[in-house]
């Protein structure tokens, strides 16, 4: 039982940063783009690069970081039906 909980929490959470690592780069981006502008516009800005850097992956990490609890929370409710399914036998007749 307990290893059966701990495969489903292990796997709820690989799952859930696997999925933040695809959703959470397209959402920084839409989240860091300038509104407003017309297409054909160009944005002139001067930025430094590490900072740039540090910021984006500081918020990878953290999308990765939440999807992971989120994803073994999930994990652990399914792995709390599945074994509470697999418990209920049918009565024997005497």
């Amino acid at each position: 039982m307990v290893k059966t909980m701990t495969i489903f929490v292990l796997l709820g959470a690989l799952l859930g940063i696997v999925a933040a690592s695809y959703i959470v780069p397209p959402a920084l981006s839409w989240y860091t783009e300038p509104g407003g502008l017309p297409h054909a516009a160009d944005v002139q800005a001067v930025v430094q690069i590490p900072s740039v850097i540090k910021y984006a992956t500081s918020k990878l990490i953290y999308g990765q970081l939440v999807g992971g609890i989120v994803g073994g929370i999930a994990g652990l409710v399914f792995g709390i039906f599945y074994v509470r399914r697999g418990r209920q036998q049918p009565a024997q007749p005497a």
